[in-house]
């Protein structure tokens, strides 16, 4: 299947591992220019390298913290003075610690705010005046099956991550007449290292290992598996199609089938 971005461009943000590089490297497999960045340079600079080894296409990277709003301008600058426009934004971060309520500081709400709702804003409106002059534009926002069926003890998470949707939805409908759409996708447990993480973490509240944790999430899976960063990569790609023209204002699931609601 032709997805017809061969040439457009895409800014895709936390693109050095997990599931921002599966998205980068299935975007480039289909033929866009990439500008990706993350705030690890040396595992930036390999993963661009690595893309560019395996496609043909014009990899740019730039080192930037997405919480930071001149971070983030520095990067569709560089953007902008490379490419001339961004066709495809995919917003994307690490996520915020987990815990209970009382165990975060106003500061840790800041933070986390910053991560995960402020860098989408910030992306957005970055790009979204170019999107709205070629008149045509994919924003993709990662997000996390957390937002349909919140996942306990991920409270800056799942209140965040919930607040980016509802952003996104807002703008869907603010700019679909400019022929951008805006969708989320949300990841469900994925082989990812931010999931090793939380495998450590639950393994140490509850007595046990990571293998415990992920045996659980396995037996609560119907296909009975965790997903593949590649697996979600290829919703991305899909959504950042010339073929998902007509699909706006959505959050979608890559989770295997965790989600039990109807909607």
């Amino acid at each position: 299947m032709d997805l017809g971005i061969r040439g457009k461009v895409a800014l895709v943000s936390a693109s050095s591992k997990g599931l921002g590089r599966a998205i980068a490297e299935e975007l480039a497999a289909e033929g866009a220019n990439l500008v990706m960045c993350a705030r690890g340079e040396d595992a930036l600079r390999q993963t661009a390298a690595s893309i560019r080894k395996s496609s043909e296409v014009t990899v740019v990277e730039v080192a930037a913290d997405v919480s930071d709003q001149a971070a983030i301008d520095r990067v569709a600058k560089t953007a902008l003075d490379k490419f001339g426009r961004i066709d495809i934004l995919v917003t994307n971060s690490g996520g915020p610690p987990s815990g209970p309520f009382e165990s975060f500081t106003p500061q840790a709400w800041e933070s986390a705010t910053r991560l995960l709702l402020g860098s989408a804003v910030g992306l957005t409106r970055a790009v979204l005046p170019g999107m709205k002059e070629q008149r045509w534009g994919r924003i993709l926002n990662v997000t996390s099956i957390a937002v349909k069926q919140p996942i306990d003890g991920l409270m800056l998470s799942n209140s965040l991550r919930a607040a980016v949707t509802g952003f996104a939805r807002t703008l869907a409908n603010e700019v679909a007449r400019f022929n951008i759409t805006v969708n989320n996708i949300m990841p469900g447990y994925t082989r990812t290292d931010r999931v090793e993480e939380l495998a450590r973490a639950t393994g140490q509240k509850t007595g046990g290992s990571a293998s415990d944790a992920f045996a659980r999430w396995e037996r609560e899976i119907p296909l009975g598996r965790l997903g593949e960063p590649r697996e979600f990569a290829a919703l991305a790609a899909f959504l950042a199609s010339e073929r998902a023209s007509y699909i706006t204002g959505s959050s979608i699931a890559v989770d295997g089938g965790w989600i039990r609601s109807l909607l």
